[in-house]
Order: C-alpha cells, then sequence, then structure tokens
C-alpha cells in the first residue's frame, strides 16, 4: 500500500509539474528569442551611427564590423550607397536600404535611422535598418542564427528542470511521510489479521495513527477479545462436561466389574476401557494449544527419546528390542509434546499388543518435505504378522482393536499438517509413518 500512495503522490506531482514547466519553457523560449533581438536592434543601430558618419571610410567601416562581430554573436552586413555590400550578409542578401535625409554634419544633427525591423531567414532572424549617408542611404542588417537566437535557453531550462526535481523529491518525502504514517499501521493491522487466522489469538492490531485506521485496529483487537473469550468458554464448558461424564463412567466400571459372569463382564470392560480412552481423548482435546489460540510446537527428538525411554522396561520384559534412529539436532514440529507423546504411544501399543513376545521394533526420525516447508517423518516399524487392510479407521476392530490408536496418531498428523500411511513390509510386519510439518 505505501508503494501505491508514494507512485500515485509522484505521478500527481509530475502531471502539475509538465503542466507548469511546458508552458514556462515556451515562455522561456520566447523570451529569450525576444530579448536576443532586441539586443541585435540596438548593436544594428550603433553600427548605423558608425556608417553615418562621414569621416570613417570603407575600409573602417569594414574594420569596425570585423571587430564587433568577434567580440558579438550574429553576422553583420552592411550595404552602402553605391551597392557596396561589406561583412557577411545573411542567405539571400541585405535589403535595399529605405531612402533616409542626411543629417551628418554640425549643422543637421546625427544621421537619420530607421526603426529597426526583423525578418525570418534561413531558420534564423535578421535585423535590419537604414540610414542616411552623405553618399545616400545605407542598409545595416545582423543576421542571428537560431543558434545565437537562442544562446541562454539552455542555462534556463537546466534551471526549470532543477526546480521541477526538488519539487518532485519533495512531494516524494511528503508522500513517504504521509504513507508511513497512514500505510504502516494498515500494514501491521493486516499482519495481526493474517496471525489471527493462524490462531495466534494474542496478537493484537495497533492503534495508532489516522483516526479511521486506529478505529480499525481497535475493532480488530475487540474481535480477538471476543474470540478468545467465546474459545476459552467454549473450552471450559467441554472440558467440565467431560469430567461430569467420568462419575458415571466409574459408577459403570463398578457395576461391570460386579457382574457374576465373567466372560461377559470382560467384554463390557473392553468396552468401559474404550470409553473411557475416548472420554480422555476428549479432555485432551479440549484442552490442546490451538483450542487457546495458539499454534502448538515441540522437539520430534525429543518427544520420541522419551517415549522410548518410558516403554522400554515393557520391552526389555517381553524380550523385544527397541532401536532408536534419531538425528542429533532438534527437530521441531507443529504438535504439542501432549499429542505427539499419544500418537507414539498408540503405535508403540500396537507392536506391544499385536506382535508376539521377543518381535523387535524400530523407531526412524528424518526429515522430509512437507508442503513448502521442512517437516519431519517418524516411522514405527515391526516384524510383526503386519496391520490389516484399513485399521486406522475409527471403529474397526481387528483382534481386539477399535482402531483409536490409530485414528489419534492420524488425527495427531493432521492437526500438524501432514499425514499418517501404513506401509506392509514384505514378507512380513509393517511401518506405520507419521508425518509432521514444521511450524
Amino acid at each position: 500500500m505505501r508503494r501505491r500512495i508514494l507512485l500515485l503522490s509522484v505521478g500527481m506531482t509530475t502531471l502539475v509539474v509538465l503542466a507548469f514547466a511546458v508552458p514556462l519553457t515556451i515562455l522561456m523560449r520566447n523570451a529569450v528569442a525576444d530579448e536576443a533581438l532586441k539586443t541585435a536592434g540596438v548593436r544594428a543601430e550603433n553600427i548605423a551611427y558608425y556608417v553615418g558618419d562621414k569621416d570613417n571610410t570603407k575600409a573602417d567601416i569594414q574594420a569596425y564590423i570585423d571587430d564587433v562581430q568577434a567580440n558579438s554573436a550574429g553576422r553583420i552586413s552592411v550595404r552602402l550607397a553605391d551597392g557596396t555590400t561589406l561583412g557577411d550578409p545573411p542567405p539571400g542578401g541585405v535589403s535595399t536600404p529605405k531612402s533616409l535625409p542626411y543629417g551628418g554634419d554640425d549643422k543637421h544633427g546625427p544621421p537619420k535611422l530607421s526603426d529597426p525591423t526583423f525578418r525570418s531567414v534561413g531558420g534564423g532572424k535578421a535585423a535590419e535598418l537604414s540610414v542616411g549617408t552623405a553618399a545616400g542611404p545605407a542598409s545595416i542588417c545582423l543576421y542571428l542564427t537560431a543558434d545565437d537566437l537562442y544562446d541562454g535557453l539552455v542555462p534556463r531550462i537546466l534551471i526549470l528542470l532543477a526546480g521541477s526535481l526538488l519539487v518532485l523529491l519533495g512531494s516524494l518525502l511528503g508522500a513517504e511521510l504521509v504513507s508511513r504514517r497512514l500505510a504502516g499501521p494498515l500494514e501491521e493491522t493486516a499482519r495481526t489479521a493474517e496471525r489471527l487466522a493462524k490462531g495466534d489469538v494474542d496478537a493484537r492490531a495497533p492503534t495508532t495513527g489516522p483516526a479511521e485506521v486506529a478505529k480499525v485496529g481497535a475493532a480488530l483487537n475487540g474481535l480477538a477479545d471476543r474470540i478468545d473469550e467465546v474459545i476459552a468458554v467454549e473450552r471450559e464448558a467441554v472440558a467440565d462436561l467431560s469430567h461430569r461424564l467420568r462419575t458415571p463412567l466409574t459408577a459403570l466400571r463398578l457395576q461391570v466389574e460386579a457382574l457374576p459372569d465373567r466372560e461377559r463382564a470382560e467384554e463390557l470392560n473392553i468396552q468401559v476401557n474404550s470409553l473411557e480412552r475416548t472420554l480422555t481423548a476428549v479432555i485432551s482435546a479440549a484442552r490442546r494449544p490451538q483450542r487457546e489460540g495458539r499454534v502448538p510446537q515441540c522437539d520430534a527428538v525429543e518427544v520420541t527419546r522419551q517415549r522410548a525411554a518410558f516403554w522400554a522396561p515393557l520391552f526389555e520384559d517381553q524380550g523385544r528390542d527397541l532401536v532408536l534412529d534419531l538425528p542429533t539436532p532438534p527437530a521441531t514440529v507443529r504438535a504439542s509434546a501432549e499429542d505427539l507423546a499419544a500418537a507414539l504411544d498408540a503405535l508403540v501399543e500396537n507392536v506391544v499388543a499385536h506382535t508376539p513376545d521377543g518381535t523387535p521394533a524400530r523407531i526412524t526420525l528424518s526429515r522430509q518435505p512437507v508442503g513448502s516447508s521442512n517437516g519431519v517423518l517418524i516411522a514405527v516399524s515391526d516384524e510383526g504378522p503386519g496391520i490389516p487392510l484399513g485399521a486406522g479407521e475409527r471403529g474397526r476392530s481387528d483382534r481386539g482393536s477399535t482402531g483409536l490408536g490409530l485414528d489419534i496418531a492420524r488425527r495427531c498428523a493432521e492437526a500438524a499438517g501432514g499425514r499418517l500411511t501404513i506401509h506392509p513390509n514384505q514378507p512380513t510386519g509393517s511401518s506405520v509413518h507419521l508425518t509432521l510439518a514444521a511450524p
């Protein structure tokens, strides 16, 4: 937005400068030409007085013309009464002199001169006048080429250009100040809106700058506060409801354990356990960082190492080998430590529950691109009988499993911008890949 304001300001200022500069350039050009012609007329009159002096011979007049022409612009020529032309005449020659009385002696005063006339000749201008001499009227011509006529115009145009550039520079500086005051808070407000869209409800927009911009920032901050309040109320309501369900669930468990039919009690106890895990997942989801408006993240390497240490005693009791292949530097992913730990526990629990004792397992963590950013791939593999097709679907029951464990892992991966995939290892075994994106 700041760039648009700058471009608009410079564009408008340029149009205004051009609107004044173009006519002013034309006026300066005409003024320079008029000044040059006025000067040429005065010089021609001076030459005419010299020519009208009866004491000056042709040689004197020629020497005078050469001297004047060497020290000033223009080509000077004189046509005497006898038709002789002295100096450097313009293209087409000198005009025929007008008949004027001679007044060059002491009795009659100075020579009589006609008014200067100007005519266009060969792209330039010729200033001409007539003077009365003792031998008859003579014609004086001072010819200015186009370069002579507009001599001095370039410096004036350069001064005009410098002034125009200063005006443009001033407008640019002014536009920069205005754009900073106007666009700066707007851009910050836009960035705040983007952060809110990504789940960071702690973001707040500035309330500085022009009144209208400050009003937008205040409204956005009010919206963020309201979102935070709604999320907090909804989260606590879900958590409170989940906790209330634990009381009847505990009573149900006691009643199941009191049944005389042990086989039936065992079947019901499995369902009660499944219901309890689901309830625990609901409570965890109600309190997960995303619902609090924060972007969760954790070190996948450290979480994997901790969960492997947790399962190590059980693997040792069952005669299993648990091999870890983890990189040395941290690998930050877009998931909370609790969610990632629950997903890893679910995958390792599947290995323990569905493979014979002594079956080894391996957890491998490697970096892998996910979308437009770097991510992490966690592979939990074993050499057991393999995972049945569709085992990751919620409600699927194979060998006493409800599929909830793999579903928890899948939801963790999808919430982190990744996915969960199951790869069978030939001829036996399986490998579950958990792909997580970076924050």
